[in-house]
């Protein structure tokens, strides 16, 4: 056996022996740089030039490895690791000035009494207004180690002069639940932004909150989420699954197969469930849906997803740096790879959503073309697609007749949040009283004319009024503003309260379940 094993490993080794030759590679760039060093004209960053060649070969590969330095690294991870340590605010720079949206609840801004409508116009006995005010500017001034401090001078409407706040940096959660609350009074609703460190966590007080309402059935969106850590999207995944179904598997040329089951750990195996999903759903947004759509768990509804099926694993280098390298592909339980082709370029690569809104994919989905090569089979026998994304079980065009230029302008301008921002620094306690929490908000508040005349004259400068555009926004730019005011009122949940009552998608997946034998149709477990 020793012998057969030792004959096995020479013709390994030999065979990528064969299959690389160092002196047409590695010999090749050691001398090349060699030779830079010794004879250009100038002297030379060699750093510098092995970056650019590691960035260079990279692209040579598929468009998901890439070089990071260590800053991106730590940007990069940031996100995903659900924290970062700072002032715990969320901003906007509206002409010139850093504007407080909103406060972390429980952060240390709200701790010293800092609110949404405020202005930041010193940091540190610093100006902080002006044309060279970015958002790199206002990080690199108010993100700090855990337990410094930072004065900042505050403009707040009604106050005769500038408040100094002197706040103690700490811990910032960064949240993946955006919204979860009842759409019914028997569907629960979640919307997860991404896949992260805490998203498992907060994904459970979500469901605890819901089971507290009683609900029955279940609306999962993740539309427009870009995906991130594999392990997370099995574990979400494995919360509708039964115990030791396949979620996902991972294969490479140099990576053995990694089968990744679901456990008993359920918390939704019963139960009607939708996925929304469109062109903006990636990764492991995919891998989830894939799952349980394969699985005949879930009735997905919406546009096809973005069709990133590759995945990456970081490579350290000695400068802490580091490559992000493609290592394997993964499938979904039908043997799906919905990785998009990517044999055109990277260029060609990053356009494919431009080129399917100008195919008329997101209006039309008769004008996607999948081959017979790309046919798969779920559970129950229903035709699936692998090669370019999940495609929805009951696809949603895209309603372009909603949006006008008009509409368009004002959503570049940001002008539905510094309206919204400076309304509220005169009406913000007269909205609290009449309207105590969003559930009486949105039932009750209605937009005026009066609301609507102000708002018009407040943008005109940014945005000249065009009525014929207003006509065909009108319901749209309405709801817009409402869902400001209630996002600012009662915190980010409440924005997706307010607009739900237009979002297509949303209307469709809560008829689906309303809908007796619409499950059955699309033979989706229950």
């Amino acid at each position: 056996m020793r012998l057969v094993f030792a004959l096995m490993f020479v013709a390994f080794v030999s065979l990528v022996s064969a299959q690389h030759d160092p002196s047409k590679t590695d010999d090749k760039f050691r001398r090349a740089l060699q030779i830079m060093r010794v004879s250009y004209v100038d002297s030379i960053d060699e750093e510098h030039l092995t970056e650019i060649a590691i960035v260079k070969m990279l692209e040579e590969l598929d468009p998901h490895s890439v070089y990071m330095s260590a800053e991106d690294i730590k940007k990069a991870n940031e996100p995903l690791e659900g924290n970062f340590e700072g002032v715990g605010i969320q901003f906007q720079i509206i002409r010139d000035t850093i504007n407080v949206v909103d406060v972390i609840a429980g952060g240390p801004s709200e701790t010293v009494g800092i609110h949404g409508g405020d202005k930041i116009v010193s940091i540190d006995a610093e100006q902080s207004t002006g044309k060279e005010i970015d958002n790199d500017f206002v990080i690199k001034h108010l993100r700090g180690t855990k337990g410094t401090q930072v004065v900042v001078g505050i403009f707040r409407k009604g106050e005769k002069d500038i408040i100094d706040f002197t706040i103690t940096r700490d811990k910032i959660p960064i949240h993946s639940v955006d919204a979860a609350y009842m759409v019914t009074p028997e569907i629960g609703y979640i919307k997860v932004n991404r896949f992260a460190a805490n998203t498992m966590d907060e994904f459970a007080d979500a469901i605890k909150e819901l089971r507290e309402s009683n609900y029955k059935s279940l609306i999962l969106d993740l539309r427009g989420n870009s995906g991130g850590y594999l392990r997370t999207s099995v574990d979400l995944a494995d919360q509708f699954l039964p115990k030791d179904q396949l979620i996902v598997y991972t294969q490479g040329r140099s990576e053995s197969r990694v089968d990744y089951n679901a456990t008993s750990k359920g918390s939704f195996e019963k139960g009607k469930l939708v996925v929304l999903i469109d062109e903006g759903s990636a990764s492991a947004s995919e891998i989830v849906t894939g799952a349980l759509q394969d699985c005949d768990r879930a009735l997905v509804i919406g546009r096809r997803s973005y069709g990133k099926g590759l995945v990456q694993r970081p490579f350290s280098l000695p400068d802490g740096s580091a490559m992000r390298l493609t290592v394997a592909r993964y499938y979904t339980p039908s043997g799906r790879c919905i990785q998009k082709p990517y044999d055109e370029g990277h260029e060609s690569y990053y356009k494919d959503l431009s080129d399917r809104m100008e195919h008329g994919e997101l209006v039309h989905p008769d004008s996607i073309k999948f081959p017979d090569s790309l046919r798969y089979k779920t559970i129950a026998g229903r035709v699936v697609y692998g090669g370019g994304g999940i495609m929805p079980d009951i696809f949603i065009p895209l309603d372009t007749n909603k949006y006008s230029d008009y509409y368009t302008k004002l959503i570049r301008k940001n002008v539905f949040s510094i309206f919204t921002q400076d309304y509220l620094q005169e009406n913000r306690g007269k909205l609290m009283e009449q309207f105590s929490n969003i559930d009486k908000f949105r039932s009750s508040y209605k937009i005026s004319d009066e609301f609507m005349k102000e708002f018009f004259n407040y943008v005109e400068t940014d945005v000249a009024f065009e009525q014929a555009g207003y006509d065909q926004s009108k319901e749209i730019i309405q709801t817009i503003l409402r869902a400001y005011l209630a996002r600012s009122l009662y915190g980010p949940e409440a924005y997706y309260v307010i607009v739900g009552d237009i979002d297509t998608e949303l209307q469709k997946a809560i008829e689906s379940i309303q809908t007796h034998g619409i499950f059955e149709k699309y033979q989706i477990e229950k």
